[in-house]
């Protein structure tokens, strides 16, 4: 599909995640056709407050208008799997948020749909996307680390600390059978995966729900925190704490990856510089493009001392997404299958909480 003047973008829902995705979009210099949310009006209301072409009727809509090659499906987990299989089915490209279905079942059969279509499909675990996250990956291939021994990783927030504190994510028939783990434990299992290159294959967990009455939900399923004990398969082993009852934590993601030669410290919340520890001789390591790996330099976007953060992750995602439905090949972008791996894993961590038991990752 050819576009002669830019690539041309379709956006499903009008919330937060719409935002950061138009605004990724735009920067990567693609044209903004339109957006469907939940009613015409709010669609239009969207696009107005957007700064989208127009806003449609219906995905249906959106999907047929043959300007636009790419979609991104930023709507409520229930909907993810049925909204971005409608964008395969079209032959377009797709860019599907997290957790990329709340089955398991739902995601395999996406993700062979995409592969089936040959179209880009790509789902944004972005932290992959910070400067030094690609440093660190480098150290590790590199042998730097060592031999891997221990990993110690969590996110963390405090949105839902209180009972008060409400959003359709606590609601298991919107969110899917787990809130806290699939939604920002998925981007832990992502990125110590995706540095380390090893893959966790067997987790006992412990997940808690502290609050099961909320302002508009009541008998609440889905899991405010969860403790998890892995196993990977270089033989490692380590902990991942996620919480979204964490007084003071925003957005805490932390990683911590010890080899027998180096640790390497990672922390989204500070995202200018890692640490790398050693029996002499630690130091800590700016993002400056003049001292990292050729992978973490291409992803610096402004000189070392002025911050960057999550939006210039999101939009070098966004980018790298783009270029691969140009036809390059840009390396480290997460796909469909990532996605299918990150709901393994969650559906592994869950079953090791319902069960009190060692489960191994399918």
């Amino acid at each position: 599909m050819a576009f002669a003047t830019g690539l041309g973008v379709g956006i499903v829902g009008g919330g937060f995640m719409a935002e950061v995705h138009s605004r990724a979009s735009r920067a990567a210099g693609a044209q903004l056709i339109g957006i469907a949310s939940s009613s015409p009006a709010r669609s239009d209301s969207a696009a107005e407050r957007l700064g989208i072409e127009r806003g449609f009727a219906s995905l249906d809509d959106l999907v047929d208008d043959p300007r636009i090659g790419v979609v991104h499906v930023c709507t409520p987990n229930a909907l993810h799997a049925e909204q971005a299989e409608r964008v395969v089915a079209a032959g377009k490209h797709v860019v599907c948020e997290k957790p990329l279905a709340t089955t398991v079942a739902d995601a395999r059969r996406l993700t062979d749909a995409a592969d089936a279509a040959a179209v880009v499909a790509s789902v944004p675990f972005v932290y992959r996307f910070h400067p030094l996250v690609r440093e660190a990956r480098a150290r590790v291939a590199a042998g730097e680390t060592g031999r891997l021994l221990t990993i110690n990783a969590s996110y963390l927030q405090d949105w839902l600390l209180q009972s008060s504190d409400d959003n359709w994510r606590v609601d298991e028939a919107a969110g899917g059978r787990s809130r806290a783990f699939a939604d920002i434990g998925s981007h832990l299992v992502d990125l110590v995966e995706f540095v380390t290159g090893d893959r966790v294959v067997r987790v006992a967990a412990a997940k808690r729900t502290f609050f099961a009455d909320r302002a508009e939900h009541s008998a609440v399923t889905t899991e405010d925190a969860v403790a998890a004990t892995v196993e990977t398969a270089s033989g490692a082993i380590g902990t991942f704490l996620v919480s979204q009852v964490a007084p003071g934590r925003k957005n805490r993601l932390l990683v911590e990856i010890s080899g027998d030669a180096e640790s390497i410290v990672f922390d989204q919340e500070q995202p200018e510089t890692i640490w790398l520890g050693r029996r002499s001789g630690s130091v800590v390591l700016p993002r400056d493009a003049e001292q990292l790996a050729p992978d973490a330099a291409r992803l610096v976007a402004v000189p070392a001392g002025h911050a960057q953060g999550y939006q210039d992750a999101f939009n070098a995602f966004v980018a790298d997404t783009y270029a691969a439905i140009r036809g390059e090949d840009p390396g480290g972008l997460p796909v469909f299958a990532d996605g299918l791996r990150a709901g393994l894993v969650t559906e592994a961590v869950m079953g090791a909480a319902d069960s009190g038991a060692w489960v191994d990752v399918a």
